[in-house]
């Protein structure tokens, strides 16, 4: 079988909101193996970057290409492989964490097993905890749960959104284990402002 080569290529991505400018011609590579991180102040368009490598969002003009052991795909019909850790993402508070993991797998058309679901949670420190309802979890264990939902179908593209927020220490430990797992088998691309997550990139693209 041949092992999966993963690149992506923003070609002078632009978008503007109204008359303001976020992005602006942005030209980069991300190589099979790499963390970029995207840094910047406030409102720099470092969430709008990753909406727009995720898919999410179309540039005004430019493009991205993401590239499979040299098959081109486009961002929208690569979603379903790659996974997403936002400050956007919700749960529902009433069901568990295993029951919100299934809801939303199924959504993906992914079928997880017992087994499946047990290894996630021992991942981001929420074993035992699983059928715990959200609304009992604090902060930092919504933020666990949300790296379980982007893990949960083992994506080779994987997108963070200020991935440490609310988490303790053993959380940050548990973060940057993921992040160093997960760029031997694709690419993370994290947006961030934390000195200590800029650490982890083997590329800076700087915004703003």
């Amino acid at each position: 079988m041949t092992p999966l080569k993963l690149q992506i290529s923003f070609e002078r991505v632009f978008k503007k909101y109204g008359d303001r400018e976020v992005i602006r011609d942005i030209c980069c590579d991300i190589q099979h193996g790499q963390v970029l991180v995207i840094a910047g102040p406030n409102g720099s368009g470092k969430s709008t970057f990753l909406r727009i490598a995720a898919g999410l969002l179309k540039p005004d003009s430019g493009n991205v290409h993401i590239s499979v052991n040299n098959i081109r795909f486009d961002p929208q019909a690569y979603r379903t492989q790659l996974g997403y850790l936002s400050p956007d993402l919700t749960f529902y508070n009433e069901l568990s964490a295993v029951e919100n993991l299934l809801f939303f797998s199924s959504l993906r058309g992914i079928r997880l097993q017992h087994d499946d679901l047990a290894s996630i949670l021992e991942m981001v420190g929420l074993r035992g905890r699983g059928r715990d309802p959200v609304s009992a979890y604090s902060s930092g264990m919504v933020q666990r749960l949300k790296f379980a939902f982007a893990v949960l179908h083992h994506p080779p593209l994987l997108l963070l959104d200020e991935p440490t927020s609310y988490l303790d220490e053993p959380g940050f430990r548990m973060a940057e284990r993921i992040v160093k797992s997960y760029k031997q088998n694709g690419i993370v691309m994290i947006a961030t402002n934390d000195p200590r997550e800029k650490e982890w990139g083997d590329l800076t693209l700087s915004l703003g």
